[in-house]
């Protein structure tokens, strides 16, 4: 299970982020979005290995030491992801119809 990730800030800039897990297994995902909601940073984000669906991952920040230390953490809490996954998939992935772009 993905749980507390470190995030180098000179990664975070080029869209891509190596990840590492609390065992040291590093991992890599593409930011596909971030989104402010009431007071904390979300980021949807697509995992560039073991993802044979497609699926995306939302994680939020959570800071350390001030804003120089952040950590991306999963959503524990059902009822908030539920609704940061709603605002997310309304505000970026709306105009996106997979079925349509399949059948070209």
């Amino acid at each position: 299970m993905l749980d507390e990730k470190k995030v180098p800030e000179e990664e975070e800039e080029g869209g891509v982020v190596t990840l590492t897990d609390d065992d040291g297994k590093e991992y890599q995902f593409e930011i596909l979005a971030e989104k402010e909601i009431d007071g904390v940073v979300y980021y949807a984000m697509y995992p560039l290995e073991d993802n044979e669906k497609g699926e995306y991952v939302i994680m939020k920040v959570e800071s350390d030491n001030g804003e120089d230390d952040i950590s991306l953490v999963t959503i524990d809490d059902d009822d908030e992801y539920e609704r940061v996954a709603d605002i997310i998939e309304d505000e970026f992935f709306s105009e996106i119809d997979i079925d349509k772009s399949t059948e070209d």
